[in-house]
């Protein structure tokens, strides 16, 4: 086997190229904050591993400890990066506590004589992290699992990420266990939690992890784009052909029940437009909009055709409560907009199971302009007996 300065050696270059290809390739090209994360904890491991090359040497009794905060920090910046993939920040105190712990103890437990001073406590705050990093990852597999249509490629690479994860958390809890129990010159933890091991333990990861955050944040990226190609820009509703393929797929898990079209338009919405500004017309479409998604929730899908017309389909019983309620939700919302809101013109349709979608709009386009032919501000039915 390699000796430790060999393998250290290694461990830094590689953690050096590792560090290079992430930010050059991953972060510079998504600027993904779990990429970023992960770019700053490669910062702390190979500096780290570096310093702990002065072992023997003079400069060992601030190298060492100055070594234990940076592998710290590393571990902290790889916590933020799991943190980061579930959409939630990390307390930034614990950029300073976390290596501060680490480092304090280790500056005042004879570190020129003892390659491993503190080490207890430099494990067990390695351990602390690894182990939060950890749950962050099963946090977000079960989050992503729960999901109507979960990105498999994208719930691969969590999945991965959390298998290294768990594996770094078992490695120095197991490592920190081992060395107060027996000490770090026993045969059981020099060769299976020495630095030797933990070297070799930690490049395998640490290109898996690479990998993996390069995978997440290129899929994460090209979802978005995704996302801005199916959204109005505007709303945030499924555009023309979003809508229908949403739709489509609600049909198929409503197991043959019928539906609801609704046609929707504002009322004299060019006179606000042209009387108040654009800008005024815009809150109006988003509070609208806004509207709709909150009352239609889970059980229906919301789109806009284009400028003030918009196209819900419902899975409920009762299209006119619903019309209603999401009236009532526009007409309260808080939009800054001077005077009242335009009205809103519904008009109704029913979609049968073997019904074709764009008859259905259809029916209820015709059903919306007679409404708006009535006066507007009101919900109309395509037929009397529909």
């Amino acid at each position: 086997m390699l000796d430790t300065f060999s393998l250290r050696v290694a461990f830094g270059l590689v953690a050096v190229c590792v560090l290079v290809l992430t930010y050059f390739v991953t972060y510079r090209s998504t600027r993904s904050a779990y990429s970023g994360w992960w770019t700053l904890a490669l910062l702390g491991f190979g500096p780290g591993a570096l310093l702990y090359l002065f072992n023997g040497t003079p400069l060992q009794a601030i190298a060492n400890p100055l070594g234990n905060a940076a592998t710290i920090l590393g571990t902290v910046c790889l916590w933020g990066g799991t943190r980061a993939l579930g959409g939630r920040e990390l307390p930034r105190w614990v950029l300073v506590a976390a290596p501060l712990a680490s480092f304090v103890p280790a500056l005042f437990d004879d570190p020129g004589d003892d390659v491993w001073p503190a080490g207890s406590v430099y494990l067990a705050v390695n351990a602390v992290l690894t182990v939060l990093a950890a749950r962050e990852m099963l946090r977000l597999g079960w989050q992503l699992r729960r999901d109507d249509e979960p990105r498999m490629e994208y719930l691969r690479s969590v999945d991965s990420m959390t298998v290294v994860s768990c594996v770094f958390a078992a490695f120095y809890l197991l490592r920190t266990l081992v060395f107060v129990a027996v000490g770090p010159e026993a045969d059981l933890f020099r060769i299976g939690f020495g630095s030797q091991a933990a070297c070799l333990l930690f490049m395998l990861l640490m290109v898996a992890t690479s990998f993996n955050v390069s995978i997440l944040s290129f899929e994460r990226e090209s979802h978005a784009l995704r996302e801005r190609a199916t959204r109005d820009a505007l709303t945030g509703l499924f555009n023309r052909n979003a809508f229908e393929e949403a739709v489509s797929i609600m049909r198929r898990r409503s197991g043959g029940t019928g539906a609801a079209v609704l046609m929707a338009d504002l009322d004299q919405f060019k006179g606000l437009n042209d009387g108040l500004g654009h800008q005024a017309g815009d809150r109006a479409l988003v509070a609208f909009s806004e509207s709709a998604r909150t009352v239609v929730g889970e059980r229906g899908v919301v789109g806009r055709l284009g400028g003030d017309e918009f196209v819900i389909v419902s899975f409920r019983a009762r299209a006119e409560e619903l019309a209603h309620a999401i009236d009532t939700a526009y007409r309260n919302a808080d939009t800054q907009v001077e005077g009242d809101l335009p009205t809103v013109s519904f008009g109704i349709a029913r979609l049968a199971p073997d019904d074709a979608l764009d008859d259905a709009l259809e029916r209820a386009d015709i059903a919306m302009y007679r409404a708006k032919a009535m006066g507007g501000g009101r919900a109309v039915r395509e037929s009397a007996d529909a």
